[in-house]
């Protein structure tokens, strides 16, 4: 069809099967690059492979994902933007910051995390507005509020962003 009307069409293909790699990639290669007596379309051909679903069955944190992965996923559903390169050492749950807002994801996979003045004393970066992932909250709303931080709930809020 491109050829047809000098258009630029692209696409996805998804496999579900375990022959994507051997069988269907090979054909969708055939196509671009040519065969027998066909010429070929031309173009560009990537394979990836998918990794561990995010969250379980549950809707909760699947806990063999690598954090790294829940905190670029969590990142870019809130920022729509690439993930930002962190001092992880400084900055162990900063996830970034954008438009004058900071974005934390407190999260340990052994043990529950919780926003308290203990926390607020870890977050070294100065922004006008915080957004705090945790698994619970035990500052008043009168704290969050002059501190200008939301709360959301980690996994379920994760889930549903």
């Amino acid at each position: 069809m491109n050829k047809a009307d000098g258009g630029n069409r692209k696409f996805i293909l998804v496999e579900m099967e375990d022959y994507a790699e051997s069988i269907t990639a090979e054909r969708v290669k055939r196509v671009i690059n040519g065969y027998a007596n066909k010429s070929g379309t031309g173009g560009g051909f990537d394979y990836y492979k998918l990794g561990e679903p995010l969250m379980n069955e549950n809707g909760n944190i699947n806990n063999s994902v690598d954090v790294s992965k829940i905190r670029d996923y969590v990142w870019y559903m809130e920022t729509k933007q690439a993930a930002q390169d962190i001092d992880i050492e400084k900055h162990p749950y900063l996830l970034g910051e954008t438009s004058d807002t900071a974005y934390y994801f407190y999260y340990e996979k052994d043990k529950t995390t919780s926003v308290d003045t203990r926390f607020l004393a870890k977050v070294n970066l100065k922004a006008g507005r915080y957004v705090v992932y945790a698994d619970e909250c035990i500052l008043s709303n009168d704290m969050l509020d002059k501190y200008n931080i939301s709360f959301k709930k980690i996994p379920r809020d994760i889930a549903n962003l």
